[in-house]
């Protein structure tokens, strides 16, 4: 029971909030700077109008096609991009990639003005443990002994 008692009197007197202390709000002086010694430079206007560029034009979309790809085997390099628009400025396309994981990530996708870049990606294959072989450039360099006799260190201290 004095449990619950010093409970409840601990609750009554951490609900009452104490009050934020009042304190004046801090006065600074206007900070002064030196004139400085030279004269403030007069830039004449300038005499020529300002340049009015012409309004670009807006072309149609041209319509294309193209796709490319590389598989190099020894450098583990396999990656391929194909994409088509249309003379409304729809274009689709995909693009593929082999990743150090051993899988293909391929990429179809589609934009416009309409609904921008819209991306489908997908990974074919199973990942498996990226180890790279590991292969020096050069051999490990051979070193001569040193010139100076080696170090005698006392055994006792």
């Amino acid at each position: 029971m004095k449990v619950l008692i010093l409970a409840a009197l601990v609750a009554v007197v951490a609900s009452q909030a104490y009050p934020k202390p009042q304190y004046p709000k801090p006065t600074y002086p206007e900070p002064s700077y030196p004139k400085p010694a030279y004269p403030e430079p007069a830039y004449p206007k300038p005499a020529y109008p300002s340049p009015a560029y012409a309004k670009t034009p807006e072309y149609a979309p041209m319509p294309y096609n193209f796709d490319w790809a590389v598989k190099d085997d020894p450098s583990y390099n396999d990656y391929a991009h194909q994409e088509t628009a249309d003379d409304k400025g729809y274009v689709t396309g995909s693009y593929r990639v082999l990743l150090p994981d051993g899988r293909t990530q391929v990429v179809n996708y589609k934009a416009d003005d309409y609904t921008g870049y819209v991306a489908d990606v997908k990974y074919e294959g199973e990942a498996k443990e990226y180890n790279p072989a590991y292969k020096p450039a050069y051999p490990s360099p051979a070193y001569p002994s040193p010139a100076y006799p080696a170090p005698k260190y006392p055994t006792k201290y």
